[in-house]
């Protein structure tokens, strides 16, 4: 049998979030080139700015004006700067307090090497060049040797600025890794090359799992025996996707359209698959399905329906 396979694999979604009074003023005000922070009940400033006091809970919303220089107060060295981190080449995490602020701001800290950087060193805001209101309108922090300048006070702020408020931000979450899928789950994939599902039996409760996973979840006891199951299966249940994925398998798929959960028959396991063929209006629960495979691809395209009466709900029902 072949043996076990890797593959480089990425899960990436856009986060979107609406701001309220405080962290729509922070982000206007980055960018027009202005750090705010919030004062607390006790007289605290807060950088980044918070809508709540951490210690009372209380709603604050003093804003204030800070400076763009400040101090390391620790900080750590990323010899390999990863896709999407703020600078190209090696840098320093670090957390800066800024001059009049009580809290530090995470950020990067643009240095030749880690020997030039320390707890206590003085550095300021390199801003970017093309600001749009978010986090990284702040470029990086950078070495700043002016220990004899005066640093400004801290200032009130009406957060209001010449240009529209920033509202919202949309942040891209993205995570790149290695996936092993292991034994079992290697040979289900072998098989489906072939145009085939096969899953593993445990030997105790005979039940079969589609796709195996290698031990019975049940039972807790390891699946050696290969069952083939389907190639037809049964819809147990199914959601209705509004949001278009961002990723060239799916760029020709129009929303919305329907992902379902497939007993595929023999099996005691449903598995994902896509429901093409219909309107997403009339999928349903106990529609009978079958794959559909394109030219050279190692897993079903989507499933369609086979045109057989919908199966009873008894059948599937220990499956939903």
């Amino acid at each position: 049998m072949p043996g076990a396979l890797r593959a480089p694999l990425t899960v990436e979604f856009p986060f979107t979030r609406s701001l309220g009074p405080v962290q729509s003023a922070f982000l206007t005000g980055l960018r027009a080139g202005t750090v705010l922070g919030v004062r607390t009940g006790d007289g605290r400033i807060l950088v980044p700015p918070v809508e709540y006091d951490p210690v009372t809970a209380d709603e604050i919303g003093d804003l204030v004006e800070v400076a763009a220089t400040g101090t390391v107060t620790t900080w750590a060295w990323n010899p390999s700067p990863r896709r999407g981190q703020p600078l190209p080449h090696p840098f320093a995490w670090a957390l800066v307090r800024l001059d009049g602020a009580d809290t530090a701001l995470l950020h990067a800290l643009d240095a030749p090497g880690p020997d030039a950087v320390r707890t206590g060193m003085r550095v300021r805001i390199r801003w970017a060049e093309q600001r749009t209101g978010a986090i990284t309108d702040i470029a990086c922090f950078e070495p700043y040797d002016h220990a004899d300048e005066a640093v400004p006070e801290p200032r009130p702020h009406s957060g209001e600025f010449a240009a529209d408020p920033v509202t919202g931000v949309v942040t891209p979450a993205r995570l790149d890794y290695t996936y092993t899928p292991g034994r079992a789950q290697s040979r289900w994939l072998h098989a489906l090359a072939g145009r085939r599902a096969v899953g593993e039996r445990c030997p105790r409760c005979r039940k079969v799992y589609v796709p195996p996973r290698g031990a019975c979840p049940t039972c807790g006891i390891a699946t050696e025996e290969q069952v083939e199951a389907g190639p037809r299966g049964t819809v147990t249940t199914y959601c209705v996707v509004n949001i278009k994925a961002r990723n060239a398998a799916s760029d020709a798929i129009d929303v919305p359209y329907v992902y379902a959960h497939i007993a595929l028959d023999g099996a005691d396991l449903a598995l994902h698959g896509r429901i093409g063929g219909i309107p997403y209006d009339q999928v349903r629960m106990g529609l009978r399905v079958e794959p559909v495979w394109t030219e050279g691809g190692r897993y079903p395209d989507h499933y369609r329906p086979t045109g057989e009466p919908d199966a009873a709900y008894d059948t599937y029902k220990e499956l939903l």
